[in-house]
């Protein structure tokens, strides 16, 4: 299967981007783009927390709730973006037109692929391990990780989002994170004119 991006990982960041990336589905830019998320969440962060201080989610709002919900939301509202799961990325290789993604069930070909899953030391993704540094914003005692990046560039057409990219562990910068990625990644599908998706009720 090809994409033209294929996002990893399906916390608030990934699913955040592919929401983003999703809602563009109707500019002519976007028509016939193809774009899909690996959504393995067993080991995600998120499922453990609790959410009262992120605006507009109800007081009591679980991490289980919000991946669960937000597949849902997704498929619902963008039924085009391909939802990938029970499968972990292994492998990512650069073909240099494309990468080839491999999970410990497929292979995958895609233009662009944006990383965002967490950033655990252990950390397995072969063919992006050269782009590991320690992580700057979380305590040097928890042994944490980023990808180097500019702006969540690692190299050309590979993108990284949410705490993977170097921000501190919190949900609301995690998703906007994976937000920017989404506007950054239409914004060249758009010839580089500035794009982002706004929905409105008029």
């Amino acid at each position: 299967m090809k994409f033209d991006v294929l996002i990893i990982g399906g916390g608030a960041a990934g699913m955040s981007c592919a929401l983003v990336l999703g809602s563009a589905k109707n500019k002519d830019f976007a028509t016939n783009k193809k774009i899909g998320i690996v959504i393995h969440q067993k080991a995600s962060a998120l499922a453990n927390g609790l959410f009262n201080n992120v605006l507009g989610l109800k007081t009591g709002t679980t991490g289980k709730e919000i991946l669960e919900n937000g597949k849902k939301q997704l498929a619902k509202n963008y039924p085009d973006v391909i939802q990938i799961e029970k499968e972990k990325v292994t492998k990512v290789e650069d073909k240099k037109d494309y990468f080839i993604v491999t999970t410990n069930k497929n292979t995958y070909e895609a233009k662009t692929i944006v990383v965002a899953v967490g950033p655990s030391n252990l950390f397995a993704i072969d063919g992006l391990k050269q782009y590991i540094e320690p992580h700057g914003k979380l305590p040097a005692k928890k042994e944490r990780i980023q990808l180097k990046n500019i702006e969540h560039k690692v190299a050309n057409g590979i993108y990284v989002a949410g705490i993977l990219a170097g921000w501190r562990s919190q949900f609301a910068i995690a998703a906007g994170s994976g937000a920017h990625v989404a506007t950054d990644i239409l914004t060249e599908w758009n010839d580089g004119n500035p794009t982002m998706i706004h929905d409105t009720i008029f």
